[in-house]
């Protein structure tokens, strides 16, 4: 019974293990719904797909195929960036849809041979993690460069000088001879003088008064 008992545990430890590994995996269909084709923004399509992606030892990438259209392989990264199968690591797959097993950890190279669709942009390049808490990345993704500051010069202030001396007082303006308005001239009126004794009106008087006088005398 306790050899039983201690096979029983054994065998639910593997089990455990082995449904663990199961569910860590993750299959990457490659490109998404584009698949594994010619793709038409170039290389940079599968380069922001992989970016979007998290590559961990065990997973599963994908490649969607017809036969005899496309293949894959990996190569080294001069080879890569060549689009030169001349070192290929492990055999052309020319099968598809074609599923590649991620067993190390590291950047991966992935090409077409067919004709020039390398040049064309089928190429994948991704990085692959060890685990879940190192997330990989395509090793060719473009790292955006942030401007830098720009550069502001400060022109000094100069104050202006500042005096504690009083204002000088503000005159009165000096009267004019016309002003606007209505208003009368300033040049002096003549002055009207008592009548002087050789007027004719005084003189008429005084012969008025000598015939009162002489006519007194003699009526």
């Amino acid at each position: 019974m306790e050899s039983q008992k201690k096979m029983i545990v054994v065998f639910g430890l593997l089990a455990a293990v082995i449904l663990e590994s199961v569910a860590a995996q993750t299959a990457h269909v490659v490109g998404g719904s584009v698949g594994w084709t010619i793709p038409q923004n170039g290389a940079q399509e599968y380069v922001t797909w992989a970016s979007g992606q998290n590559f961990i030892v065990g997973d599963v990438l994908i490649f969607n195929f017809a036969t005899d259209t496309h293949d894959v392989v990996q190569v080294p990264k001069a080879s890569f960036d060549s689009c030169s199968s001349a070192n290929p690591i492990g055999s052309t797959i020319t099968t598809g849809p074609a599923n590649i097993t991620l067993t190390a950890a590291g950047d991966h190279y992935y090409i077409c041979t067919f004709g020039r669709h390398c040049q064309s942009g089928q190429k994948l390049p991704i990085t692959v993690s060890a685990s879940a808490t190192s997330p990989g990345a395509s090793p060719s993704a473009p790292t955006p460069m942030s401007p830098p500051p720009p550069t502001t010069t400060t022109t000094p202030t100069t104050s202006s000088p500042t005096s504690d001396a009083p204002c000088p007082p503000v005159q009165a303006p000096s009267p004019s001879t016309k002003t606007t308005g209505p208003t009368a001239s300033t040049t002096p009126r003549s002055t009207v003088l008592p009548p002087s004794s050789s007027s004719p009106a005084v003189g008429a008087g005084f012969v008025l008064c000598l015939l009162s006088l002489v006519m007194g005398l003699f009526f």
